[in-house]
């Protein structure tokens, strides 16, 4: 892909920051969409970038992802010393000495309700799916028809609504249900306060990714991977495509590349 000079002269600028954080969402903006979350893989392009990015001076890695922190690592089989958020900002791990996530016995009993309404939900609706997060449940209707998907998203939520406490979100064929009150724009927060970065890139393909976008400051810079309204200031049509924007921010980024 040839870059678009703006979004090029974006990334030397941001190239040229002291301390760069690279903050990426994973399914749709590393690796293409697929009907089943556990065949999704990063393109080898995107995979090496972010381990060429990892092993940079004065660059921190990090995945910002909705996918629980067990299913991120067995897709994305990131570098060791990449960051992670997962659970849209539920669950982090910042290093070995970060907590894991730990819910009160209401929250316990709130996600065993919510999962209950999902299960049900599934059962009665052809080609839909549940997934279990440690601190919610997720409805997958990708495999559904349109029709199917509609209105088990709509039995889900009409059940839901039920329930205090929950956040409910919907994404590109899934409804995220949670008992933690979390975004990616507050995971990406926590990860600018850890590493003190200076400038900031984040990308990301979908609605959620959108809370990490708003974050963004004049010294930052958003991609958007895909169509929809978003608040990044640029915008490239595949991962594919995104690929090659990584690549070239590694090679602006090395040592002796801005002498």
């Amino acid at each position: 892909m040839a870059i678009d000079p703006e979004l090029h002269a974006a990334l030397r600028a941001l190239a040229a920051t002291p301390h760069l954080l690279v903050a990426l969402d994973f399914d749709g903006t590393l690796a293409p969409l697929v009907e089943r979350a556990e065949d999704a893989r990063a393109l080898p392009a995107s995979a090496a970038a972010v381990r060429a990015l990892a092993a940079l001076p004065a660059t921190t890695t990090a995945l910002i992802s909705g996918r629980a922190l067990d299913s991120l690592r067995a897709v994305a089989d990131p570098p060791p010393e990449t960051m992670l958020i997962g659970s849209h900002g539920a669950e982090t791990w910042t290093g070995p000495d970060g907590a894991p996530l730990a819910l009160t016995p209401d929250q316990e009993d709130l996600r065993a309700r919510a999962v209950d309404i999902v299960e049900r939900t599934v059962d009665a609706h052809e080609g839909t799916r549940v997934e279990y997060k440690p601190a919610g449940v997720v409805l997958h209707t990708r495999t559904a028809t349109d029709d199917v998907a509609e209105a088990a998203v709509a039995s889900a939520r009409a059940a839901l609504e039920r329930l205090e406490g929950l956040s409910v979100t919907d994404g590109k064929r899934v409804l995220e249900i949670a008992v933690v009150e979390a975004d990616k724009g507050q995971g990406l927060s926590l990860l600018r306060r850890l590493t003190g970065a200076t400038g900031v890139l984040f990308a990301g393909d979908d609605v959620t990714d959108e809370n990490a976008q708003r974050t963004l400051g004049p010294d930052d810079l958003g991609i958007r991977i895909g169509s929809g309204p978003t608040a990044a200031r640029f915008t490239v049509a595949t991962p594919e495509d995104f690929s090659a924007v990584l690549h070239e921010l590694v090679a602006l980024r090395e040592p002796g590349a801005r002498s």
